[in-house]
């Protein structure tokens, strides 16, 4: 009895100090310029997960690459996946992307998604719509196919957001062939914008134009992974990958070109130059380029309580950065950066500010996480 009581003793002592280390891991401060602050891990074991979105009840739901939409409950992750997930296409940077609920969701159930789907030619990013009910998609429908298809896995894009018009916007990526964006009878290297059941607005840019989409309200595009709203101006901001190099934050504006792979601030890979220089008449300049490239990814901005000092900030995600960026904003200028996180040496996904006033990650792995930053409440600088 001696013997098994101090086994269960050291069994009991080793789960508690796991529990305190993850404790204290959680609790970790982290500095930034403006405030303090820490970082929650609400849930691990996501495989490759892309992007979030938060349900009226509290619940969120969280896209895995690998073709899996999870819910997180109560701060548990579920372990069931939600059925009736589209078919996913595999391979290279291709699967499950994006989420959003439709503006009406509490009375509809709708939400959409982005992937990449396989089909004639080979694969393209899809969009498809279903409703969201009692944990399970119902009534699913692809409302958007992005040909022509092609072989290869890069380059999908692929972020949708909901613009105060009522219209989705959804960015595609040039799947790793340049001049694909700049071809307008070609949905590839483009942002798009349609009805919410895929149909084209009468206002959108180019309809009516012989030769060109009518779904494309910008063209010229890499390989936009970040789309948000402006909450005060309404103003549509977008941020894609360059080459090596190059990586842009820009304004949408309807019918703008945005360059690529006529214009960039970055070069190829072997270190050569690309396209004409870094601007042309007649093509848009971005707000702001990076070299070396951070690769951004999901993208908000803060308007929330949590932390007074960083309402209006813009926030990104840096996948080859491992950071999370903090712009701070003069009109549409970009007057500041800050690089948050570093130490923690993950590839960043997607951040979103949940209806708490919090801002929530997404990193990047085989086993990712959804983290919850909190204010130190405190720690607030006064300058």
């Amino acid at each position: 009895m001696q013997i098994a009581d101090a086994f269960r003793f050291s069994v009991i002592a080793a789960f508690l100090m796991s529990s305190m280390a993850v404790s204290v891991a959680s609790a970790q401060t982290f500095s930034s310029e403006k405030l303090e602050f820490s970082v929650a891990r609400v849930v691990q074991g996501l495989a490759h997960p892309w992007s979030m979105a938060f349900l009226p009840n509290g619940d969120i739901l969280i896209t895995e690459r690998i073709g899996r939409l999870r819910v997180v409950k109560n701060g548990e992750l579920d372990p069931l996946a939600v059925p009736g997930v589209p078919k996913v296409a595999l391979g290279g940077q291709a699967g499950l992307f994006d989420i959003v609920l439709h503006p009406r969701f509490s009375d509809n159930r709708l939400l959409y998604l982005s992937y990449a789907g396989s089909g004639n030619g080979g694969k393209g990013t899809e969009v498809a719509r279903a409703r969201f009910v009692k944990y399970n998609l119902v009534d699913l429908e692809t409302i958007l196919i992005a040909q022509p298809k092609t072989q290869g896995g890069r380059h999908f894009g692929s972020r949708l957001l909901f613009g105060r018009d009522g219209y989705l916007y959804i960015t595609t990526g040039e799947r790793g062939v340049r001049d694909r964006a700049q071809n307008l009878n070609d949905l590839a290297g483009k942002v798009l914008r349609v009805t919410d059941d895929g149909q084209v607005p009468a206002d959108n840019p180019f309809v009516g134009h012989a030769g060109v989409r009518p779904e494309i309200y910008t063209y010229g595009h890499r390989n936009a992974q970040g789309l948000t709203l402006h909450p005060y101006t309404g103003q549509i901001w977008e941020a894609e990958h360059g080459p090596k190099g190059g990586d842009e934050i820009n304004l949408l504006h309807p019918g703008a070109n945005y360059g690529w792979p006529v214009i960039t601030y970055g070069q190829s890979y072997a270190g050569a130059p690309i396209g004409e220089g870094t601007s042309k008449p007649g093509m848009a300049q971005p707000l702001r380029y990076w070299v070396p490239s951070i690769s951004p990814s999901g993208m908000t901005f803060y308007t929330g309580k949590k932390f007074p000092p960083w309402q209006g900030n813009l926030f990104l995600g840096a996948l080859s950065g491992r950071a999370l960026i903090r712009l701070e904003l003069d009109g549409t200028n970009v007057v500041h950066e800050e690089r948050l996180l570093e130490d923690l040496k993950e590839r960043i996904r997607d951040v979103r500010q949940g209806p708490d006033g919090h801002l929530y990650i997404l990193t990047d792995a085989s086993n990712g996480a959804l983290l919850r930053l909190d204010p130190v409440q405190t720690s607030l600088r006064v300058e």
